[in-house]
């Protein structure tokens, strides 16, 4: 039986055909492929879901030299978000994704070895996660940025982050999202924006109460932040390279399809 952290059977032969294989030198030379690619895998498995350091992995694994090396080759090639947006997509044309009314929210992570795309706030120095989840909480778009500016600046590029065809009928957010200017840009795009208005607000109100008892689902999305949590890589980012750590977010919610989804 596999481990918690390793991929089943089922798993691994939904993603075998998503890794693409190593391209070997024209003169032969090079490190020989020792370890599979599911070896390996599980051994980044277990740095995400610990949050340890590749040198602690258990000698079940390859080596921490073996599994970064490799993992590092992946995040040049796009892997990660490669196989994220296959298994959404996959799911979207089979239907289980809803895009009728699609919920967004950001989340603060802090950085221990700073880096690129890192911001300072009043809880510190630290990198801003996007999520926009379909009306099941299944994900459909990610996207890393500086913690410094405020959500609101955050949705478009989130949005172009999108894993699926398809794109948001109806957008949801908490007050954080309560921008007329952004509500105009995204009916532009066809997107209806969903956000109570913050108090004390002076503009004419823009919601009516109908469209803003879809607001009473957001849960879903908070749901999905939870699923996240449960990876230790991702809730602190100790990597100072933005593509490593984005990867292993990436990596998160492609774990997230395999077993609540697919």
């Amino acid at each position: 039986m596999a481990r918690r952290e390793e991929l089943t059977d089922e798993q691994w032969a939904i993603l075998e055909p998503l890794i693409p294989a190593p391209v070997r030198r024209a003169d032969g030379r090079g490190r020989p492929v020792v370890h599979s690619d599911r070896a390996v895998l599980n051994g980044i498995l277990w740095v995400l879901r610990t949050g340890a350091a590749w040198a602690d992995l258990p000698n079940r694994f390859p080596s921490g030299c073996t599994c970064f090396r490799r993992f590092t080759r992946w995040v040049k090639a796009g892997v990660m978000r490669q196989i994220l947006e296959a298994l959404a997509r996959h799911l979207e044309q089979a239907g289980k994704i809803d895009l009728s009314e699609c919920f967004i929210d950001g989340t603060f992570v802090v950085a221990k070895k700073g880096g690129s795309k890192v911001g300072k706030t009043k809880r510190g120095k630290g990198t801003k996660l996007m999520v926009i989840t379909d009306a099941h909480g299944l994900p459909l778009a990610v996207h890393t940025a500086s913690a410094s500016p405020h959500e609101v600046t955050l949705v478009e590029a989130t949005l172009d982050e999108a894993v699926t065809v398809g794109r948001p009928r109806r957008l949801i957010g908490d007050r954080a999202y309560d921008s007329d200017p952004l509500d105009q840009r995204l009916a532009e795009r066809g997107i209806e924006l969903i956000a109570p208005h913050r108090k004390g607000r002076i503009r004419p109100a823009t919601q009516d109460g109908r469209p803003l008892r879809r607001y009473r689902r957001r849960w879903k999305v908070e749901r999905t932040f939870a699923w996240l949590n449960k990876f230790k890589r991702v809730i602190t980012r100790w990597d100072r390279c933005i593509e490593h750590y984005t990867a292993f977010v990436h990596l998160s919610l492609v774990m997230i399809l395999l077993r609540r989804h697919l």
